[in-house]
């Protein structure tokens, strides 16, 4: 084939119609320089085919091995409970194609256009759990003196029945990037609470550094100094990351803070208020203090967090989200009156409240923050039953009047020093009684950590020939015998012991609680319930 005068020379390159040379011949051209240009075109053009041709062959290979490295991984994961080593191949075998609600924090963090990773956290602990009815959102950031988190949490779990357990659950979020510190908390809390980490309950997350942006050239507002500026705005986006990721999880979100306590049946108390609600809401408040106790539908979440972050280095939390309430429902054209009632149809109030901020010490270097909710009222520290007539001892040390015989009749509760082993706690009975079930809590509202370690409980059968047939035979009943005549039938797990008893031990002489090893803490009994076939 030979080019005419004025053609136009186009090669095909890999298939696609690419123009790499605008070729104009001129009058008086020879046909063998034509000849030499149009050979190496086709020399060219077969070097891309062939080029792309490997390419395709090498791209397979690859796949080939990404698969087999997939398969590999996954089988691995299969035979480990690390989770976080899980959640790192989870994020980096899918897409990292943002969640729609997530799409215009590029807008507001720009930042992070760099870092494609940024706003996805590091699941130290979990479960992944999803589907609840509640999800409770807990920042945590480090303190220069005294940390609340442990105890916290201990507040929150304290009386949670089985079935708020299965349709709850608690993220922590720990605000931090120090690897060494953020990893430290995260052990504390699994350490303290390991089956609510391996059921799901509670999962422990943590930020990618890359999330925050500059925060040391801060424009200070409201006379407030540098340093504060940028702990408020900094804990705008600590919010706002924790409620992103809680979102997808529940169908409420309440938001708490890391220096509180809780009261009994707050869950159940939740949703009863919940219910009760005729008319369209946005925020349900259960504390009057700050951020403490709001609850939010999680479909609103995407929105509010937007507006969080529109104005993040401008206010605190807590006045963004007032102003949000105004721009849905104020009426530039009518009175602070009449936008006050809007907003309160939005925001609704429950009271008497049902947290209360225990902190002192800020998370703001040298706050001193002694704010109390008044509407919290008095927290019952111990629980009232009707137990049997019974003559109470103890060979712990009690503190001030926190008495056996107040727990026991319901008064109060039990606090004593902390318990060494060979200590006992014991409940005889007046006249041997026919026992069903018991139940004895340690630890409280307040002091959550002062729990019963490595007790177990006993009963001392008053049938003497009944008795020895159950030592002697202690294996096929699956008692253990004391050195006294006790038969161990249960032990104190998590701060609770509770359980029944064996209709063929008889009528029983006493109940005893024994320690069988040191405890670093004191203890406390907050609640004693023993079940007869009388009461």
């Amino acid at each position: 084939m030979r080019l005419r005068h004025g053609q136009l020379l186009t090669v095909l390159c890999l298939g696609c119609a690419f123009p790499l040379l605008w070729y104009t011949a001129w009058h008086g051209t020879r046909e063998n320089d034509l000849d030499f240009y149009q050979n190496q075109f086709l020399e060219l053009r077969q070097r891309l085919l062939y080029a792309e041709k490997e390419n395709k062959k090498r791209s397979q290979e690859l796949s080939s091995a990404l698969d087999e490295i997939k398969r590999v991984v996954a089988k691995r994961m299969n035979l480990t409970t690390n989770h976080t080593d899980y959640m790192k191949w989870k994020m980096l075998n899918f897409t990292r194609k943002l969640p729609v609600h997530l799409i215009n924090i590029y807008y507001y963090l720009p930042h992070l256009r760099d870092y494609e990773d940024a706003v996805f956290p590091n699941v130290i602990f979990g479960q992944q759990r999803t589907g609840v009815s509640l999800v409770m959102g807990i920042p945590t950031v480090k303190r220069e003196k005294k940390h609340y988190l442990i105890s916290t949490l201990h507040s929150l779990l304290y009386e949670l029945s089985e079935e708020e357990k299965n349709d709850c659950m608690i993220i922590v979020f720990i605000a931090e990037v120090n690897a060494e510190y953020v990893n430290s908390v995260a052990q504390s809390v699994k350490t303290s609470f390991p089956r609510e980490i391996q059921s799901g309950v509670l999962e422990v997350i943590s930020p990618p550094a890359s999330y925050y942006p500059d925060l040391s050239n801060l424009k200070q507002m409201f006379g407030d100094p540098e340093d504060r500026v940028r702990w408020r705005t900094k804990q705008n986006l600590d919010y706002s990351f924790l409620m992103l990721y809680a979102q997808p999880k529940g169908r409420f979100y309440l938001q708490l803070e890391d220096d509180i306590i809780a009261k009994p049946d707050y869950i159940q108390s939740i949703r009863n208020f919940a219910d009760k609600q005729s008319q369209d809401w946005m925020i349900l408040e259960f504390s009057q203090l700050g951020f403490i106790g709001k609850l939010f539908k999680s479909e609103d979440l995407p929105l509010i967090v937007q507006f969080f972050l529109m104005f993040y280095k401008d206010k605190p939390i807590d006045w963004l989200i007032d102003h949000l309430l105004w721009v849905k429902v104020c009426n530039p054209e009518k009175d602070a009156t009449h936008c006050e009632k809007e907003k309160a149809k939005l925001r609704i109030r429950a009271k008497p409240s049902l947290f209360q901020h225990v902190g002192v010490f800020s998370s703001l270097a040298g706050k001193i923050q002694n704010l109390k909710d008044k509407d919290f009222g008095k927290n019952v520290l111990h629980k009232v039953h009707n137990n049997p007539p019974a003559k109470v001892g103890t060979s712990l040390k009690t503190y001030g009047k926190y008495t056996l015989e107040k727990v026991y009749k319901g008064q109060d509760c039990f606090w004593a020093s902390a318990p060494v082993a060979g200590d006992y706690i014991s409940f005889t009975f007046l006249n041997p009684l026919k026992v069903e079930k018991y139940f004895f809590r340690s630890g409280n509202m307040e002091h959550p950590g002062d729990k019963l370690f490595n007790t177990t409980v006993e009963v001392l059968p008053a049938d003497e020939m009944l008795k020895k047939e159950l030592v002697d035979n202690g294996s096929k009943y699956n008692y253990t015998a004391t050195k006294d005549g006790y038969l161990q039938i249960g032990a104190f797990e998590n701060g609770i012991a509770e359980g029944s008893i064996n209709p063929s031990m008889g009528k029983i002489q006493a109940i005893r609680l024994s320690v069988n090893s040191d405890s670093p803490v004191w203890a406390i009994l907050s609640e004693v319930f023993i079940k007869t076939s009388e009461n």
